[in-house]
């Protein structure tokens, strides 16, 4: 089957569970993570509303929630890059990722001075740290124990012990600082945070991983998918072979794409979606969980999404799922008088019943911060 990019964003808009279908039954905020396996998360803010914006209803307090009872917890288990997850499924994950991404890394440490002998010492200091007193850190306590056990910390050689004990599974950001207004977590030790981690021999992990990632993101693409991961092709191709009975595929300007068959279903009748005007954060993985983003963002707004190249992604208005403009939280109180919690700059005028969407979601976003 041929699809067009339209058809293929409006059926990406579904599977991720960014609209309400008759395939996507009314999540929570731990429902959501698991259906999306991992979701970008480097703007911890921003990440909070990609999950409640796909659990309807939900608040900003009740997705905080999830981090608090150990349900959900924030790591790097892909491309380097925070991502919010299960967590018990965050141990397999890394198990599959992790030393890829260690590898990746390894110029850069030899430039700050890190050795293993190194993030050694620093995991003794962390543990220490962390067993001496309530349980749990923040990164600032973290870099001062370094230093004090001759680790220095200076020019993002603390950042990098950090990361590599939580790549390598002994810490892990869970708990939310609330002496941080909320937007930052502490750090716990992994094996005391995380009860029931999943342990999943290789070739199972690759498939679940695999199933999971087209679930949720499809149509995407192998190319996408790897990028995704940063698995070798090898792997990529293992894991496709032991679930492509379990997904459908179809056909976008000659490439090959692959899908949840509830949500190829869609098809049969009326896709929806082509009305809709929703807000996403700026790291949402509706843009950020594909190599190829084209059906979604148009080239010549690339500019206005990632100002500069800088890899900072602003918050997008999406209507019949193109990138239509940008928005950020209101700020001033003249802001807040003339378009109440969201300042919206769409990059062509809406059409009436376009407004009307938009306000409902600027609505459906205040409900969620709980104004």
């Amino acid at each position: 089957m041929n699809i067009s990019a339209a058809t293929l964003a409006q059926l990406r808009l579904a599977a991720q569970r960014i609209l309400p279908t008759s395939i996507s039954p009314t999540p929570g905020p731990v429902d959501v993570v698991r259906w999306q396996t991992a979701l970008q998360g480097q703007d911890f803010p921003g990440v909070l509303f990609s999950i409640g914006l796909r659990a309807p209803g939900s608040t900003r307090t009740q997705v905080a929630a999830a981090f608090d009872s150990a349900a959900v917890v924030r790591s790097w288990p892909m491309r380097g890059t925070l991502h919010v997850t299960l967590a018990e499924d965050l141990g397999w994950l890394l198990a599959l990722t992790g030393q890829r991404t260690a590898a990746g890394l390894a110029a850069r440490h030899r430039e700050l001075d890190i050795t293993a002998t190194d993030v050694d010492q620093a995991r003794e200091a962390a543990l220490e740290l962390l067993g001496s007193g309530p349980g749990r850190a923040t990164r600032d306590e973290l870099f001062a124990a370094f230093e004090r056990a001759g680790q220095r910390t200076a020019s993002q050689r603390g950042t990098h012990l950090v990361f590599m004990l939580c790549l390598q599974g002994t810490l892990v950001q869970g708990p939310i600082n609330p002496a941080g207004n909320g937007n930052t977590q502490f750090f716990v030790p992994t094996d005391h945070w995380i009860r029931h981690p999943r342990t999943l021999e290789r070739g199972q992990a690759l498939a679940e991983l695999a199933l999971r990632y087209f679930r949720s993101h499809g149509p995407a693409t192998v190319k996408d998918f790897q990028w995704w991961t940063k698995l070798t092709m090898a792997d990529i191709k293992c894991g496709m072979a032991l679930v492509a009975d379990q997904l459908e595929s179809l056909e976008c300007n000659g490439v090959r794409y692959w899908l949840a068959p509830e949500t190829a279903e869609l098809l049969s009748g009326t896709v929806p979606g082509a009305r809709s005007v929703v807000l996403l954060p700026g790291f949402d993985e509706y843009l950020l969980g594909y190599t190829d983003r084209s059906a979604a963002l148009a080239p010549g707004h690339t500019a206005l999404i990632v100002p500069g190249k800088n890899g900072m992604f602003k918050a997008t208005v999406v209507a019949g799922g193109r990138v239509a403009g940008t928005w950020r939280k209101a700020q001033s109180a003249s802001e807040r008088q003339r378009a109440g919690a969201v300042f919206a700059e769409p990059f062509t005028v809406l059409r009436p019943a376009q407004d009307r969407a938009l306000d409902k979601a600027a609505a459906a976003y205040a409900q969620f911060l709980g104004h």
